[in-house]
Order: structure tokens, then C-alpha cells, then sequence
């Protein structure tokens, strides 16, 4: 059975070695994530030739998603490593203290202006919400505080504001230079960090395309003002991700479960993708076997339409990145048996305004309502496919490309399994019959099944995709007819 919903890998020095790598990506990996915010541009750069060579000895397609650092809202570092902070101390945040020089009467951080950000009464977030402070005034560059969570503060821990309101800019220097290796890398995807607005999506886009990357916009969704405006950025990107752990801090755990199940939602209202992450698998960077709750939590993921899920620590520095892979694997499976997970309302009651996701929708539609063993969509950029896959299914959807572009974007659309073509077909029916011998070669088809078939009459157009043909496998029309 083939799995829908799609595995993200973050890479790190649990999966250096080729032989780790090439053993993630045959347990299930679709795309893998480097993570900008550690290493520099030459082991990014040679990660990405690895993947590129794992893949191919594999067999399988895996795009990369390139994930920038952000802005850095940290505190500098201890003198002695760290301090503990007990309820009701005292405690400044200073911004003009040298980076070295934390005590347990203040430390640095490494956000300049954050002095200007805050005032008397605001609640700061340290260690992904470990610990609260409470700021009872502002001096000048010293951020007065009282400690109403305590606990161990080590060096460079994030900070956030709850209830959002940090005004550190998304796309930050060292991100102007890391978008110059991404496009160097030839990235499927490029993920933003804290965007507050669309002009951020469009910003880092069009830096992107400067540096002659074409890759798609990943929004990370973890600012409490990026949910003011989140149909603005949804619209803007090629997709988000669900940050949880500094959105959760920002709104609060308990707003959090309610707020994934929206963006999912609204992703793919929008015909966007949507990764869910933080802390997936979390238990398994140590342990061979998950928590029941982090497995209801990935099912839960899935059953809400998540396009993937994504892991972090637990493949880039975990004990059991293989097994983790295996894991998710099995419960995605389990859940896509479920009814939940394979009926859709998408788009039933709303008025389609292109030609191609007509016949998307159209597809999915009759696919789901007549025995059809698969739906084959030929297409030059993916677009009908990305339309097929926001309806669910149990119909497995291959998007048959030329381009390798269209293929690293798919890997990443639920329910679609991109396969590369290695010629253009003028021919309707060469292009037919061609697209479905190759899914017998690969014994996903035999003679007798029904498939869909989707592609356009003026082929290798993009966008172009205006018909739909029902076909039997062995019967089927000869090279040189029309249809």
C-alpha cells in the first residue's frame, strides 16, 4: 500500500554518513530539511549532492527543502554555562552586556532593540516557554524582570513575547546570504522563518529568483501576528509549516491543538501544502519505540489532512533515525484506512475559476465514486496534481513529468507519487498507452484495472490541462488516434 501522507527528515550528524541516509530514504523519507541554522554553506552543499546520490541509488524521488535561520532572538552566554532562577527572583536582560558575562543577576542577548520591543507588564518566554518572566520596568537597555516560572537558564535560549509583538525583521542578513547557497543547492523548497506578513513571502521569493532559484515558498507559521493575517500569507506561499514550538509559545499550549487543526484547513482551502512539526517523534531521539501520544499526534496530523509531517532532532541527532522513519510510516498507514481519511468536501460547493483544476477536481470526483484502481496525471509543472491532492482519497495519484522541478515540488503533495518521464509525447495515445505501461512495469497496474488520466491537448503547456479519459488497462486506444 502506498503511503499518502509525506515524511520530512531534517538532516544532521545522526544521517552524515551515505549509508544512514540511503537507509532513511528507503524506509520512507520524501524530502529532507537542512537546517541553515547550524553548519555553513559548503556541508549544506555537500549534504545536498548526497541526498541527490542516496535518492538515485535508491530509486526513489526526495526534494530538499532549505530552511533559514530567522531572526536570532536568544540570550548570550553564562560565565558559568548557566544559572538557575528560582520563582520570584530578580533577573535583567541587558542588551548592552558583553556576550560572555551572564550571572544570575542578568545576561545579553543577542536582539539589540528587544528593550524597545517590551514594557511593564509583558510576559517573556525563554527555552521554547521553560521558563517566564515578567517585566516590571525598562531602563534604557536593561529589561527589569521578575521570575514567575523558574528553572535552569543555559546559553542561548530563545526568547518570546506572548502575544507576539517582537519586530525582528523575517528575512535577516545571514538569510540574504544562506537564499545565494540555497539557490546554488537548487532547492525544492525555501522555508521562512517568523514571517509577519505577505511582503515577507514575497521578499524572500524574490530574493530566491535573484540568485536563479526556483524553488517553493515554505511559510513557518510561529509568530502570534502571522495568524492576523493568515489567509494573506497562505495565498503568498507555496505552502506552511505548523512550527509548533514558538507558535505554542506565543498563543499559549492550550490555543494550540484548535489553531493546527485551522491551518491545515486553511492551507488547503487554499490549495497549499502544509507540513505539521516539533516534536513528532520526540521520545525516539533516545528511544527505539514512540509514545502512544506521539503516536495519536502524528494520526491526529493525518486524519486533519496534513500534507507531511516533520521531523527534527529525532533524525538529525537522534539514536534511531531509521526507526523513527519506520514509525510514522506504520501510523500513517494505519490512519489512511480510515474513513476520515479518505472523504473530502473540498471545493464541492464553490466556483472553480481555471480550466485545469476543473479537470482536477472533475478526476477526483469521479475516481472516488467509480472502481478506479489510480489516477495518472501527465503534466509539465504538477499543478493539476497539487489540485488533485487537496481532495482525499484512497486512489493512489502518479504525476508523470519531464521536469525535474515539477517532480522535488510533488514529493512534497499528499497522495501524489511523482514518476519522471524521459521523453515528450506528441501523441495522445503513445502518451496514454506510455504512461500505463509504465505504472505495469512498477505492478501498480495489471490488465482489466480502470485508470483516470488527465493531461492537456496542447501537451507540454503549462497550466494547460483540459481533459480527462477513463481507460481500461489492455484495452486501450493505438498509437496514432486522436484521443
Amino acid at each position: 500500500m502506498l503511503r499518502r501522507t509525506k515524511i520530512v527528515a531534517t538532516l544532521g550528524p545522526a544521517t552524515n554518513d551515505a549509508e544512514t541516509l540511503e537507509a532513511i530514504i528507503a524506509a520512507g523519507v520524501d524530502v529532507v530539511r537542512l537546517n541553515f541554522s547550524h553548519g555553513v554553506a559548503d556541508d549544506h552543499i555537500q549534504r545536498a549532492n548526497l541526498v541527490r546520490e542516496s535518492a538515485k541509488k535508491v530509486g526513489r524521488n526526495v526534494s530538499i527543502l532549505v530552511d533559514l535561520q530567522g531572526p536570532k532572538i536568544r540570550t548570550e552566554k553564562f560565565v558559568d554555562g548557566s544559572v538557575t532562577l528560582n520563582e520570584g527572583d530578580a533577573f535583567i536582560l541587558d542588551a548592552s552586556l558583553d556576550t560572555n558575562a551572564g550571572t544570575h543577576e542578568h545576561v545579553g542577548v543577542t536582539y539589540k532593540t528587544l528593550p524597545e520591543d517590551v514594557k511593564k507588564g509583558d510576559m517573556l518566554l525563554l527555552d521554547d516557554g521553560r521558563l517566564e518572566l515578567e517585566v516590571t520596568k525598562v531602563e534604557g537597555s536593561k529589561i527589569h524582570t521578575r521570575v514567575a516560572i523558574g528553572g535552569v537558564l543555559s546559553n542561548n535560549k530563545g526568547i518570546n513575547l506572548r502575544g507576539g509583538g517582537l519586530s525582528a525583521p523575517a528575512i535577516t542578513e545571514k538569510d540574504r546570504k544562506d537564499i545565494l547557497t540555497a539557490a546554488k543547492i537548487g532547492c525544492d523548497y525555501l522555508a521562512i522563518s517568523f514571517p509577519r506578513s505577505p511582503d515577507d513571502v514575497k521578499q524572500a521569493r524574490s530574493l530566491l529568483q535573484e540568485a536563479g532559484g526556483n524553488g517553493g515558498i515554505i511559510s513557518k507559521i510561529e509568530r502570534y501576528e502571522a495568524l492576523e493575517v493568515i489567509d494573506d500569507i497562505i495565498k503568498t506561499s507555496d505552502g506552511i509549516m505548523i512550527a509548533r514550538g514558538d507558535l505554542g509559545v506565543e498563543i499559549g499550549d492550550a490555543e494550540l491543538p484548535a489553531v493546527q487543526k485551522r491551518l491545515i484547513t486553511a492551507a488547503r482551502d487554499h490549495n497549499r501544502v502544509v507540513i505539521t512539526a516539533t516534536q513528532m517523534m520526540e521520545s525516539m531521539i533516545q528511544n527505539p519505540i514512540p509514545t502512544r501520544a506521539e503516536v495519536f499526534d502524528v494520526a491526529n496530523a493525518v486524519l486533519d489532512g496534513t500534507d507531511a509531517v516533520m521531523l527534527s532532532a529525532e533524525t538529525a541527532a537522534g539514536k534511531h533515525p531509521v526507526k523513527v522513519i519506520e514509525a510514522v510510516t506504520r501510523v500513517c498507514l494505519r490512519v489512511e484506512k480510515e474513513p476520515e481519511a479518505t472523504t473530502s468536501s473540498h471545493r464541492l460547493n464553490t466556483r472553480f475559476e481555471r480550466v485545469d483544476e476543473t479537470i482536477a477536481m472533475s478526476a477526483m470526483y469521479a475516481a472516488n465514486h467509480l472502481h478506479v484502481k489510480a489516477i495518472i496525471a501527465l503534466t509539465e509543472s504538477g499543478s493539476t496534481a497539487m489540485a488533485m491532492s487537496r481532495i482525499s482519497s484512497s486512489i493512489p495519484i502518479f504525476a508523470l513529468t519531464r521536469h525535474d522541478q515539477a517532480i522535488g515540488r510533488a514529493c512534497l503533495y499528499r497522495g501524489i507519487h511523482p514518476i519522471k518521464l524521459k521523453e515528450f509525447f506528441s501523441d495522445h495515445a503513445t502518451a496514454n498507452s506510455t504512461a500505463v505501461a509504465l505504472l505495469k512495469k512498477e505492478e501498480h497496474l495489471e490488465d482489466g484495472d480502470l485508470v483516470i488520466i488527465t493531461k492537456g491537448d496542447l501537451m507540454g503547456s503549462h497550466g494547460a490541462t483540459n481533459a480527462m479519459k477513463i481507460v481500461e488497462v489492455g484495452n486501450m486506444a493505438e498509437p496514432g488516434d486522436t484521443a
